[in-house]
């Protein structure tokens, strides 16, 4: 497969996605601490904490981590037991990695003179360091790093660009997606698109996805993606969506049609197969039977539950 079969797109979409892709990044995106520093090892805590921990909760962990042991030094000469045991009480799990990045910082002292080493394949060579994490390092400590490719991002390229689910085709098409020489800022802004955006349940109009415009799932409304199976035959009936819809308007006084949607599936596209017109359907069809209200109020489709 070339990469123009991995990714079918032209180079002045290309430009195009990408400058949306950064734009909307750099307007508003999670504030995480190591998102403010390009250090090598503060990163790397937080890439190994973050493995097996939500990341709300890895915060108050690194921050306590890094007060403790500031430096790469600081950790290399600390008790390992005093490490394992700082992982135990923060609940971080499998305490092997506490060990590991002991280890690692006992190797940046010993095998790089106190430096780290700044590309993938060196990263790699430090205790616990995979494949992920040593690009994570390289790409936001360094700026020097191949394009990510998590479960978020394999989402984010399948539903996007329609891109097979095959794991040589996502690597390719990510690599073509990102501008050379700027790791740092792309894989920050593509995992972010599929931590807040193009999530299990996606928030495309919600969450302002920048990639609306080219979204393959968007224009046909099927979001399914490698985590996310298509929807069982029973579930997608439709006496299953009208059950959805009363059941969602009990919860509320009136939602408009794309309010309403993706409470209703999780598939839900305005302008997809099931978006507004199969949702008008759905309502029209429970205001015959006297179940729902429907008006038309401000340009906008209201529907409430007749009580």
């Amino acid at each position: 497969m070339t990469d123009g079969e991995a990714l079918r797109i032209d180079e002045e979409t290309l430009s195009s996605v990408r400058e949306a892709l950064v734009s909307w990044y750099e307007a508003d995106h999670r504030a995480f601490p190591w998102r403010e520093t390009d250090d090598p090892y503060e990163i790397l805590v937080s890439e190994v904490m973050s493995q097996q921990t939500q990341l709300d909760r890895v915060v108050d962990a690194w921050e306590d981590f890094l007060d403790r042991w500031p430096t790469a030094a600081d950790l290399a000469a600390a008790d390992r037991a005093d490490v394992v045991a700082f992982w135990s009480d923060h609940s971080l799990g499998y305490n092997n990695r506490a060990k590991y990045l002991h280890e690692a910082a006992q190797q940046v002292r010993d095998e790089y003179d106190g430096s780290f080493p700044r590309t993938p394949d060196e990263l790699s060579e430090l205790m616990g360091v995979g494949p992920y994490t040593a690009n994570a390092v390289a790409s936001f400590a360094f700026n020097n790093g191949d394009a990510v490719v998590d479960t978020n991002v394999k989402r984010v390229l399948y539903r996007a660009f329609d891109l097979p689910d095959d794991d040589a085709a996502f690597e390719r098409g990510a690599e073509r997606l990102m501008p050379d020489g700027r790791s740092r800022v792309w894989n920050n802004a593509i995992m972010e698109l599929g931590g807040v955006a193009c999530e299990k349940v996606p928030k495309c109009d919600e969450a302002g996805c920048p990639w609306r415009e080219w979204c393959h799932a968007y224009e046909t409304g099927d979001f399914t993606a490698p985590d996310v199976p298509t929807q069982p035959e029973f579930e997608g009936s439709r006496r299953q969506m009208r059950g959805r819809v009363v059941s969602t308007l009990k919860e509320y006084d009136e939602l408009a049609l794309d309010e309403l949607g993706p409470r209703v599936r999780v598939d839900y596209a305005p302008g997809g197969t099931y978006g507004r017109e199969w949702l008008r359907g759905l309502l029209e069809d429970l205001a015959e039977d006297g179940l729902v209200g429907v008006e038309r109020r401000d340009g906008d489709t209201v529907a409430s539950l007749k009580r």
